[in-house]
C-alpha cells in the first residue's frame, strides 16, 4: 500500500524544513502517527508535519486541506490541524507536504468517549458549526456522499464477507438498517461543508469527551447525513438522542435514516480493517474492530425502536 518510495525519517523531514522553512528546522521532531494517507510528525510543542506516504491520492488531499481548512477553522469550536506552511515537491521528496498546528488528544479508537452527554453535545455543536452552505467551487466527495442506493453492490459484498468470516452475528438486521436508509428520500437542500471521514481514528478525546478533530483530507460539500452518521460511530451507548437534540437545524427523519445507512457502511469497513489488524494483514488496525462492532449493535437497535 506504500506509494512513497522515499523512507520518511526525522532526518528527511529536517532536511525538507531546512530547504523550504529553515526557521522551523531545529524544532524537536517525534513520530506521531502513520495514518491511512499520511504520516504525522510532531514538530516542537505546537506544530506537526504531515507527509503523504501510503496512497497516491494523498497529495491532492493535502492541497485541499491547505486551501480550505484555514477558511473553516475559525468557525469551529474544537481544535483542528490548521495548515501553516505548504511544502512543495522537491528533488529530496517529490510530493507536497504540510506544516499544521498540533492537536493534542488520544484517538477515539484507542480512548473512546465515555461521558455520553458531554460527548454528544460537543460533537453536535461541532457539526452544527461545520455544516454551513459551501461555495460552488467547494470540492466534491471522492466516492462519498452520493446516493446511498448506489452503494448496494459494495454493501452486499462487505456484509457477505464479514458474515463469512464470522464477524457479523445478525446480517439480516444489518441489511434491514441499510435497506431502510437506501429507501429514504434524498437530500434536496444546499451543499453543506462536511468533514467526510469521521471515524474513531480521526477524532481525539481527552477526559472522556471529544477534544479535537483531525484529517480533513476528505473535506467536501454535500448531504449532511454523511457526517451525521458519526453519532452512531463515535458516541457511547445512550448518547445519540442527546446529539440529535443539540444538532441544528434539527435533522428530519429522512436524514437520520440516510445517516444510519452511511454509518452501517463505515462500521462494516471498520470491522474488516480491525480483523485485518488482528490477523496481521497489511493495512489492518486492530483498534478499529471494537468501536465498529459497537456501532453495528447501536444501529440495529435503533431501527427496532
Amino acid at each position: 500500500m506504500t506509494a512513497t518510495k522515499t523512507d520518511i525519517t526525522a532526518e528527511l523531514i529536517r532536511d525538507l524544513l531546512r530547504e523550504q522553512h529553515p526557521d522551523l528546522a531545529d524544532h524537536p521532531l517525534e513520530l506521531g502517527a502513520r495514518g491511512w494517507d499520511n504520516q504525522v510528525w510532531r514538530l516542537g510543542d505546537d506544530l506537526a508535519v504531515r507527509l503523504p506516504w501510503a496512497t497516491e491520492s494523498a497529495d491532492g488531499l493535502l492541497r485541499k486541506e491547505h486551501a480550505w481548512l484555514p477558511v473553516l477553522a475559525p468557525h469551529l469550536p474544537l481544535r483542528v490541524p490548521v495548515p501553516q506552511r505548504l511544502g512543495e515537491p522537491s528533488e529530496r521528496f517529490p510530493r507536497p507536504w504540510l506544516v499544521t498546528t498540533w492537536v493534542p488528544g488520544e484517538p477515539a479508537d484507542r480512548a473512546p468517549a465515555t461521558r455520553a452527554a458531554e460527548a454528544a453535545e460537543t460533537l453536535a455543536t461541532f457539526l452544527t458549526a461545520l455544516h454551513r452552505p459551501a461555495p460552488d467551487e467547494a470540492p466534491e466527495g471522492r466516492h462519498r456522499g452520493g446516493r446511498l442506493a448506489d452503494t448496494a453492490e459494495h454493501f452486499t459484498r462487505e456484509l457477505a464477507s464479514a458474515t463469512e468470516r464470522g464477524l457479523i452475528r445478525d446480517p439480516d438486521a444489518v441489511r434491514a438498517v441499510w435497506e431502510d436508509a437506501a429507501a429514504a428520500p434524498e437530500w434536496t437542500g444546499p451543499r453543506l461543508w462536511l468533514h467526510g471521514d469521521l471515524h474513531p481514528a480521526n477524532v481525539l478525546t481527552a477526559d472522556g469527551t471529544i477534544s479535537g478533530v483531525i484529517d480533513f483530507g476528505d473535506l467536501f460539500a454535500g448531504d449532511p447525513a454523511f457526517d451525521l452518521a458519526a453519532a452512531w460511530i463515535l458516541l457511547p451507548d445512550g448518547a445519540t438522542d442527546r446529539f440529535h437534540d443539540v444538532y441544528r437545524p434539527t435533522a428530519d427523519a429522512a436524514a437520520l435514516r440516510r445517516a444510519r445507512g452511511w454509518a452501517v457502511l463505515r462500521a462494516l469497513a471498520g470491522i474488516h480493517i480491525g480483523e485485518a489488524g488482528v490477523r496481521g494483514r497489511p493495512g489492518g488496525k486492530p483498534t478499529w474492530g471494537p468501536p465498529a462492532q459497537a456501532s453495528l449493535r447501536r444501529l440495529t437497535a435503533s431501527l427496532r425502536r
